[in-house]
């Protein structure tokens, strides 16, 4: 089991990072939380803590070993809590890990319901499993030194809109995911989701 790779980080998108070692080149899955950390790290060497899963149906015969990267060994820890509680599992906790760890943590340990439930993903049921399994055990995340992001988080909070909206109107998920990371690249600033839908619908139909 890989638990930690180092190299060079030559491609960042909304949900993963490229990371080239020798004469590889490793797709690592990563949380918004992590992508914000290596934005200004792209073309420098990276050090990602790893955990791995297997996506696809065993019955259907499609499997598919999928890696994910952390800054650091306690974001992989909390990532794996929030993943064992019931009805979340890895790829809705990717999805909905968009806040930092320290934020993220504190409103489980206050049992902040409603907080929780402005993730993408978390309805307040959810919310609930997570309060009722993790608190107690989040003191040492909520405790996590912040960090300054670098880029815009109301811009990425109207992108995390903006990919459940997609979802909305009929969208798939990867549908979803490129079409927001289309948009994210040309490096526009949006105010709201509404801003972001109309770039969206201009750029389809020039």
């Amino acid at each position: 089991m890989i638990t930690n790779i180092r190299g060079e980080l030559i491609e960042l998108s909304l949900s993963e990072a490229i990371i080239s070692v020798g004469a590889f080149d490793y797709q690592v899955f990563i949380p918004e939380f992590v992508r914000r950390q290596l934005q200004p790290l792209i073309g420098k060497e990276v050090s990602l803590k790893t955990i791995q899963y297997i996506e696809g149906n065993p019955q259907k015969g499609r499997l598919t070993p999928r890696m994910i990267g952390f800054m650091s060994h306690a974001e992989r820890e909390f990532f794996e809590l929030v993943c064992s509680v019931d009805g979340v599992g890895v790829k809705k906790t990717l999805r909905a890990m968009v806040r930092p760890v320290k934020e993220v943590a504190t409103a489980i340990e206050e049992k902040d319901v409603k907080q929780l439930t402005t993730l993408p993903g978390i309805g307040p049921a959810v919310a609930e499993r997570i309060v009722a399994k993790l608190r107690r055990k989040m003191t040492k995340f909520a405790l996590i030194v912040a960090k300054e992001f670098p880029t815009d988080e109301a811009n990425t909070d109207v992108y995390g809109e903006a990919y459940e909206a997609l979802l909305s109107l009929g969208y798939s998920a990867t549908e979803a995911r490129e079409k927001v990371e289309t948009i994210s690249a040309e490096g526009k600033k949006f105010k709201s989701i509404e801003e972001f839908l109309t770039a969206l619908y201009q750029q389809e139909r020039s």
